[in-house]
């Protein structure tokens, strides 16, 4: 049974997906799928936080109520909005394509929100690549080339094609499931759904 985990680096829910994957999977398998959200977002004229105070104190809020809930470190509030997450979507699309970007994707995010280095900018880039034992300069190469740019356009339009506006979200097959909180149904749902 797979789940496609639809992921985008600079958001703030995603990263207690990211930290309890692994113990959640048992006999699923996640196949990580980042892509570039911002631009769905842009198109649908809707950036959630970035302007709106009191939506963006209850988002930092209950991140930590769930990381708290989940047994998840957390020093909140990290540096939000992430400037450069296109930078970490593309390094970590390159790292799903060598077999390291999971590895990758867990490291940024504990940098992110509990060291408090902002994903995508330095220092966290190359302390992630360095914990992941990659060459930071050889994979910003890599992830600036036009092939992994065009491979997360590529990405982020079958997301759009899917329905999907939020990270992160579960797809099992077309089912959609938006929201960390909404891991459990997706995997309920693909258990119920086996081989149909």
């Amino acid at each position: 049974m797979q789940i496609d985990f639809w992921f985008t680096m600079g958001s703030t829910y995603s990263y207690l997906s990211v930290m309890r994957l692994r113990e959640r999977a048992g006999d699923i398998t996640f196949r990580w799928r980042p892509f570039h959200l911002l631009i769905i977002l842009q198109e649908m004229n809707h950036v959630p936080f970035a302007d709106k105070p009191a939506k963006m104190a209850y988002m930092w809020r209950d991140v930590a109520r769930r990381a708290e809930m989940y047994g998840i470190p957390a020093k909140l509030p990290a540096p939000y909005p992430a400037k450069q997450s296109i930078v970490a979507n593309l390094v970590a699309l390159a790292g799903m394509q060598e077999g390291w970007g999971m590895d990758f994707v867990r490291a940024a995010y504990r940098n992110w929100f509990q060291r408090g280095e902002e994903t995508g900018s330095e220092p966290n880039l190359s302390h992630s690549l360095r914990e992941v034992g990659q060459d930071p300069a050889r994979v910003l190469a890599l992830a600036e080339s036009a092939a992994m740019r065009s491979l997360l356009v590529q990405e982020t339009e079958e997301a759009k094609r899917l329905g999907i506006f939020g990270s992160p979200t579960f797809a099992v097959g077309r089912e959609l499931f938006w929201g960390d909180d909404r891991l459990d149904d997706a995997i309920a749902w693909a258990r119920s759904h086996r081989g149909a």
